[in-house]
């Protein structure tokens, strides 16, 4: 059993979460109230990329997925966009050496066509050096969407029925499960969303039929290992029923 240190307590975990994703929101609104460019609060929040990760590893997470760019954000500033892939460079220049030496497995899901050669082939080589660690798996969702993620799956089980590979018939949430990204993985206990907002804006839309959420108003740049264990903390005290009752959940833990 973990024990996380949360406003002073020590609050013991009985149940810890196996997969926790997180949105990553409120970088703008961090440098805007020093007086900085947008960019400045991606920067910062690199950190905070950091702390999540180590913490995670300290407490035996087992699948970490970030929301870094969604397919929607190529809607924002040419140069808040130009700037962001740049940093995604330099991110992974820096930092993918420090995560294989951790044992962290890197994966980064989304339509990765769009995201360029340079990048693409530094994805490629991260995922490469890391693809045999047996740490943390370190899920990036890049150019993702949750409905790109759906549509995407559906087109993967279209072509293997019209190859005869499978019958229509034979698709179930299981096969559908399969074709979506992280769908080897499994599905995120728990979401946290930070910088106040409360909606999972197209993240991960199927993986998360039954996940729990989590909204705090810290912006990402200001979120470190503190306020992730007051998220888990929070988590570990919800009773997670999958459509049963109470009282069938308590018989169950008895069994």
């Amino acid at each position: 059993m973990s024990v996380v240190f949360s406003m002073s307590k020590e609050v013991a975990l009985s149940t810890v979460p196996r997969h926790v994703a997180i949105i990553m929101d409120g970088n703008n609104r961090w440098a805007k109230k020093r007086f900085l460019p947008g960019v400045a609060g991606h920067k910062a929040g690199v950190k905070s990329v950091r702390a999540v990760i180590d913490t995670c590893i300290k407490h035996g997470i087992e699948v970490l997925t970030l929301f870094a760019f969604s397919s929607e954000n190529w809607r924002r500033p040419e140069d808040e966009v130009n700037a962001l892939m740049s940093l995604f460079v330099y991110v992974l220049e820096r930092e993918v050496k420090k995560l294989h030496k951790s044992n962290v497995k890197l994966r980064v899901v989304g339509e990765r066509e769009r995201l360029g050669v340079q990048l693409n082939k530094l994805i490629d080589s991260a995922e490469a050096l890391t693809c045999n660690n047996t740490g943390l798996v370190l899920a990036v969702a890049a150019n993702y969407g949750g409905q790109w993620d759906v549509v995407n799956a559906c087109k993967k089980l279209v072509a293997q029925v019209q190859a005869g590979e499978l019958a229509c018939d034979d698709i179930s949430e299981d096969i559908f499960n399969a074709a979506v990204s992280l769908g080897d993985l499994p599905a995120p206990d728990l979401c946290i969303r930070t910088g106040g907002e409360k909606r999972i804006s197209n993240f991960l839309l199927w993986q998360m039929a039954y996940t729990e959420f989590y909204f705090t108003p810290t912006l990402w740049p200001d979120f470190r290992e503190k306020q992730l264990l007051e998220a888990v903390a929070d988590f570990s005290g919800r009773q997670r029923r999958f459509g049963h009752t109470t009282e069938q959940v308590e018989a169950m833990k008895g069994v």
